[in-house]
């Protein structure tokens, strides 16, 4: 990786001479809770003291041997030991855990000691040491010295879930809230992580595949932690403002953000051929075109070029009724990516959201569905994540058969697809998809920022290819005067498709259409698009700003109207292990002008879209009050007959 301009070296000399220190730590320390609560007793033996200390350790190469005369209270080494029962010799895996706690300690204190003598903590450290610090710099030192502790706490976690992540297997660890943060210095913040730490691995890692996954799990809790501290904690633009580089570990620290590894997700779905997806063009083309634009993202950059140029979907809806497609789309779609990635050798991960990820505790549906953004919106991956049946699975606002659990999903949705610290980098792409989406909250909904419309077969040529299709080989009937899959030709089925919304569709956006083209003419101007769509917010007030955002936005994809070659996904060399300025420049010399007619056809596709929602939820919504005044009448039938 090549070094940009704010991102500086962390040598190998300036970690290592913090090893003493980081195991002397792993060793042994004396810590009293200030804010969690230990363990309970009966479960919380001590770390192995003497009474419990193995008959036999070999020495583990890099970690220095224990003196006789040590501290009581933490000593997550023999914690770390102990996970595999009465085995008296060192795993390779504790070993490896061992190794990367030593690691990351060290690499925090090294990041924390380049913070303090480039913020001048270092010198007003040795001031207060000395008796000398001057009353008026008592605030700055005291705001500095918080700094440091949350960036060395925050450095210390990152580190460690990043040089764990190839030893992870599939067991996860459910650890709660890091919550012995303390910020009052760098010392005492790892000290009190690991002395949480050790708590939970007294709970949690009963055996080796459980050590690794609740290491890696507190290590995330203790990241997100002191990452919100940070965010109102002052004097911390010095650490967000750069990044440091560890080339032995291929480790890269951004601020206050995860370092992934970039592990890919175990995929166990069917996956189909784009030929196996018959009718719904529009949103297969969309999905061909998507999949390859993910794969355009730079590493090094942490950006995709699409993402900068405009044209990249970051967050789409697919709506259809049920067997339509919908799902048959997604396998399709996950199956180009994770193809296009195994070629290139990048990891890729794909992650749904269920409702089984509703939870009846307060906060934890909230929990899952953060867990679910973070892994897929992790920039060290090609991400892909679905949210199917989403209308059953977030919550309407204001719909008394809402849960808790189903309004916390759908704030945390709303918030991570357009809220105030979402950051589009082009790594990933997450979809909607549902049967009803009236019945999905109304900001939710326009915070997808282009629409799938999966209407399955249409034609008689669909419905013949797909009998075709499922019918599989395992009979002789002649398939008759039919070309298989002509009419599944997808440039020529778009096109005509696009070319259908030069008008619109649904009859209340008809008229709107109409009426504003009688008054002005021909829609040929901005101003007079501008026109049509102060009409169609008169007659649906739901039509705002962010409606014309998602519109211009997918005016901005079909600038972008082309695919890349398919040589540039099966020969990496051609396009995608190239660096982000010449990918750029080719997509650029690809793009197209934005012609009138575009502009026409995305407003009708997406006012379209939400003219049939609106129809569909008003409908629902009085079928649902004529069934509650029959319900009040006949109930009022009884009453009366009962009296009588």
């Amino acid at each position: 990786m090549t070094l940009t301009a704010d991102t500086m070296e962390l040598r190998e000399g300036d970690i290592a001479k913090h090893y003493d220190a980081a195991t002397a730590m792993l060793d042994g320390f004396d810590h009293t809770p200030r804010i969690a609560k230990q363990a309970n007793a009966a479960q919380n033996e001590r770390s192995s003291g003497l009474g419990t200390r193995r008959r036999f350790r070999t020495t583990t190469p890099g970690l220095v041997t224990r003196s006789s005369a040590r501290p009581e209270g933490v000593h997550l080494i023999d914690r770390i030991t102990g996970t595999d029962g009465d085995d008296p010799l060192t795993s390779p895996l504790q070993a490896n855990v061992m190794h990367s706690l030593r690691r990351a300690l060290a690499i925090a204190l090294a990041i924390a000691e380049t913070y303090a003598e480039t913020t001048g903590l270092a010198d007003l450290r040795r001031q207060n040491l000395a008796g000398s610090l001057p009353a008026h710099a008592k605030t700055e030192f005291t705001e500095l010295m918080t700094a440091e502790a949350l960036i060395a706490a925050h450095v210390f976690a990152n580190a460690t879930a990043f040089l764990l992540a190839p030893h992870a297997g599939e067991t996860t660890v459910e650890v709660g809230e890091a919550e012995e943060l303390l910020a009052d210095n760098t010392q005492l913040a790892l000290h009190g992580a690991l002395w949480e730490l050790d708590q939970k691995l007294t709970l949690h890692a009963g055996d080796e595949a459980r050590l690794v996954a609740t290491v890696t799990a507190y290590a995330e809790q203790l990241m997100e932690k002191a990452a919100l501290r940070a965010q109102t904690a002052p004097r911390t633009a010095p650490f967000t403002g750069a990044s440091w580089r560890i080339e032995a570990d291929d480790l890269t620290i951004r601020g206050f953000a995860p370092s992934s590894k970039g592990k890919s997700s175990t995929l166990t779905m069917t996956f189909k051929k784009p030929h196996e997806v018959v009718g719904n063009h529009i949103a297969k083309y969309q999905a061909l075109k998507l999949a390859k634009m993910l794969m355009a993202y730079d590493f090094d950059r942490r950006l995709n070029p699409f993402a900068e140029l405009g044209g990249f979907i970051f967050t789409f809806m697919g709506d259809g009724m049920p067997g339509t497609g919908k799902t048959t789309l997604i396998q399709m779609m996950a199956g180009l990516i994770k193809g296009y990635c195994d070629n290139a050798g990048y990891p890729f991960r794909y992650q749904n959201l269920s409702t089984e990820s509703i939870d009846s505790y307060q906060g934890k549906s909230a929990q899952n569905a953060k867990a679910f953004i973070n892994n897929v919106l992790d920039p060290g991956v090609i991400g892909f994540g679905t949210v199917d049946d989403i209308d059953q699975l977030a919550g309407k606002r204001g719909d008394r058969q809402s849960s808790a659990g189903q309004l916390e999903i759908t704030a945390v949705l709303m918030e991570s697809f357009s809220g105030a610290g979402t950051v589009v980098r082009g790594n990933c792409t997450f979809g909607m998809f549902s049967n009803y989406p009236e019945n999905v909250d109304d900001a939710l909904r326009q915070r997808a920022g282009a629409r799938f419309l999966v209407d399955g077969p249409q034609t008689r040529e669909d419905y013949i290819d797909i009998l075709y299709l499922l019918m599989g080989r395992n009979h002789d009937i002649p398939l008759g005067d039919h070309e298989v899959y002509a009419a599944q030709e997808i440039k020529k089925a778009v096109a005509a498709s696009l070319e259908s919304h030069s008008k619109p569709h649904e009859d209340g956006l008809l008229n709107v259409y109409d009426r504003v083209s009688s008054e002005i003419g021909a829609l040929d101007t901005i101003a007079k698009l501008g026109t049509y769509l102060k009409g169609i917010q008169q007659a649906d007030p739901r039509f705002t700003g962010r409606a014309i955002k998602n519109i211009t936005d997918a005016v901005k994809v079909r600038a972008m109207d082309f695919e890349l070659p398919d040589e540039w996904m099966e020969e990496p060399e051609l396009f995608l292990f190239k660096s982000y300025d010449e990918k750029t420049a080719m997509i650029e010399e690809l793009r197209q002008p934005i012609t009138i007619d575009m502009v026409i056809q995305e407003i009708n596709r997406y006012a379209d879209s939400e003219f049939r929602y609106a129809d569909k939820s008003d409908e629902a919504a009085i079928e649902a009050m004529v069934r509650e005044y029959e319900r009040t009448e006949e109930a009022k039938k009884r009453y009366l007959e009962g009296k009588g």
